[in-house]
């Protein structure tokens, strides 16, 4: 969706999590799997900031560099830039989310292992380090010892495993902290002089509302803001305001990752609907659980996100379907509710599925609302008035020109 918008867009900003999650794009350069860089960064002209809130991974961030400029997409610090207020992750940071899923044995969040808990913690300690730290290369690597001292001390000492030595400290700077360093910037001066130019900039959030450290279903959540409320505070100017949200939900429910999951089917009802939806996690290839299109959920989510419009994703993987399943409401301790629970009352939930008329015909060639059979057209009306907000995309393809506007 991102991939589409930027056609209308000047900037596009990512302003929260970092490699944990991929962003698929298929265009004219080919198949990708985002997962640092903007989705803005294969449209010519669109500059594309990687804000203050961002977990900045240089080896992440420079490998995915390389793997697009080798398909041609051109990656420059005239389209690339990164906020001098973002931090780094360190090399120790996904050490540590692996050590610590390792402990939890089967406790565990179903972290991706890319470091994002050890670095947001870390940050909110004061120990990392700031890209512009990166531009004085002696005071950088002084505060990389300093922090690696200290990290050592809880690799060791916590859990047993080996410490992170001098060398390679110094061998990761060199190899990726130089090489980004280029893309640095003031990204508070580039937002304000784009906004009092009237350029138009669209913030990409990167994790759904359900993984918000805040409001999600913690303690199965990401570890930072995943709101569009957060997205002026991460990108690099609080001043800024939002004025449209949209909100992307598919047209059936999916997770990667440990936690609560009401609307979760199973069997061979699962089996299908993921090859059909081709569902496997964009950074881990981990198979996504998946489950009926969850209204309560997504209802929230449309509170939380204040989003003003709809993106019905995927309509077209129900294509195969006679009936469709959907959650409709919870039941909580016996009581039936249209709103979603407090995260601890998850577990207690159960899904109040009905079924709804499938369309059972290929729908992928569809490019306006008319051009889709009664039950699709009924199918998306539902999900806008339950969650009471217009659907104002459909997509029925994973292709730019794949989409209805509505």
């Amino acid at each position: 969706m991102v991939d589409l918008l930027t056609e209308d867009f000047d900037l596009v900003v990512r302003y929260q999590g970092g490699g944990n999650a991929g962003h698929t794009v298929i265009n004219e350069y080919g198949k990708f799997a985002l997962h640092l860089l903007p989705s803005g960064i294969f449209r010519p002209g669109v500059v594309n900031l990687l804000g203050n809130g961002v977990a900045l991974d240089p080896e992440n961030l420079w490998t995915e560099i390389e793997t697009l400029r080798q398909k041609g997409v051109t990656v420059t610090p005239e389209n690339l830039r990164i906020s001098d207020r973002a931090s780094l992750l360190l090399p120790w940071h996904r050490l540590q989310d692996g050590l610590e899923e390792a402990r939890l044995a089967d406790k565990k969040y179903g972290s991706t292992k890319q470091g994002i808990a050890p670095f947001y913690s870390d940050k909110f300690q004061k120990k990392t380090v700031m890209a512009g730290e990166m531009r004085d290369s002696g005071r950088f690597l002084a505060r990389l010892e300093e922090l690696r001292e200290w990290k050592n001390l809880t690799l060791s000492g916590v859990y047993g495993a080996g410490p992170c030595s001098r060398g390679e400290l110094e061998e990761w700077a060199g190899n990726y902290c130089e090489k980004i360093r280029p893309f640095v910037t003031d990204a508070g001066r580039v937002l304000r002089e784009a906004d009092e130019a009237g350029r138009r900039i669209l913030f990409e959030g990167q994790l759904g509302a359900l993984r918000d450290i805040d409001y999600g279903i913690y303690p199965y959540t990401t570890s930072s803001n995943t709101l569009a409320a957060y997205a002026p505070v991460g990108a690099g100017l609080p001043s800024l305001k939002v004025g449209e949200v949209i909100g992307v939900v598919k047209a059936y429910a999916t997770c990667v990752g440990e936690g609560p999951f009401v609307s979760e089917l199973s069997g061979e009802e699962a089996d299908r609907l993921r090859e059909a939806g081709a569902e496997y996690g964009a950074k881990t290839g981990r198979p996504r659980r998946v489950g009926a299109l969850d209204l309560p959920a997504t209802r929230y989510g449309v509170r939380v996100q204040g989003a003003t419009g709809l993106a019905v994703t995927k309509l077209d993987v129900l294509s195969y379907l006679e009936k469709i399943p959907v959650c409709t409401q919870y039941l909580v301790e016996g009581e039936a509710t249209d709103e979603f629970p407090f995260p601890a009352l998850l577990d207690k939930a159960e899904p109040v599925i009905r079924f709804v008329k499938g369309w059972n015909c290929d729908i992928s060639g569809a490019r306006r609302f008319e051009d889709l059979p009664q039950a699709a057209r009924d199918y998306v009306r539902l999900i806008g008035e339950a969650a009471g907000c217009p659907v104002t995309y459909i997509s029925v393809g994973p292709e730019r020109e794949s989409i209805i506007r509505c």
